[in-house]
């Protein structure tokens, strides 16, 4: 099993989960030139990351990943407790956070899909990041009382931890979010979390 990253891409969540359930991979670390190379395209004709290799399947969209990766490892119940209405709580607040939150971020990071006018960047990206906010302070109030979105630790989890970190590295407000502060704290000390990060920057296991 192979898993196509980049740093500071949303597939720190993948390797996340990868910790998580123990599974033997091999981390294939990727930058903005790769990812556009023949051979990347060739087995990947979208150039993004995350990319799963796993035997003749390649997958890519997080999403998926995280859901097939879970659905390989049961033993982790990372998709809540087996019945359908756990599943579709994890995969409620998954889709939100790709469909809406990560969503939110495209004016912050690539200003220019969305402006002729460059001199309009800022502003774009200060909405946006009101935006984002919104949807954080969506996510905190979840946290309320639990240490997870679902109360399980369950693929939804690393993916709002990478878009925490994203808020924090564009400068979105995230003062009063008490809760969602506590949760990115849990998920620094955690061991899984941290060897995902050691080997998202390529450094020794």
């Amino acid at each position: 099993m192979k898993l196509y990253h980049m740093p500071g891409a949303c597939s720190l969540a993948d390797l996340i989960v990868l910790q998580w359930i123990g599974a033997d991979h091999e981390p294939v670390r990727m930058s903005l030139e790769s990812i556009k190379s023949p051979d990347y395209l060739a087995i990947n004709a979208g150039g993004t990351v995350p990319l799963l290799a796993h035997g003749d399947l390649s997958l890519t969209e997080n999403v998926a990943i995280l859901g097939y990766l879970a659905d390989l490892y049961p033993e982790g119940r990372l998709l809540g407790d087996g019945s359908p209405r756990a599943r579709a709580e994890v995969m409620r607040w998954l889709g939100f956070l790709n469909s809406d939150v990560h969503k939110a971020f495209k004016p912050i990071f690539v200003p220019q899909r969305f402006l002729n006018d460059a001199a309009m960047a800022p502003i774009l990206a200060d909405n946006a990041r009101g935006h984002v906010r919104e949807y954080l302070a969506r996510l905190d109030d979840q946290l309320d009382g639990r240490d997870w979105l679902t109360g399980e630790r369950s693929i939804a989890d690393p993916y709002l931890f990478v878009l925490s970190r994203w808020s924090a590295a564009r400068k979105v407000d995230m003062q009063g979010l008490d809760n969602l502060a506590r949760f990115v704290r849990m998920m620094d000390a955690d061991a899984g979390v941290q060897a995902a990060l050691r080997a998202e920057s390529g450094m020794p296991q």
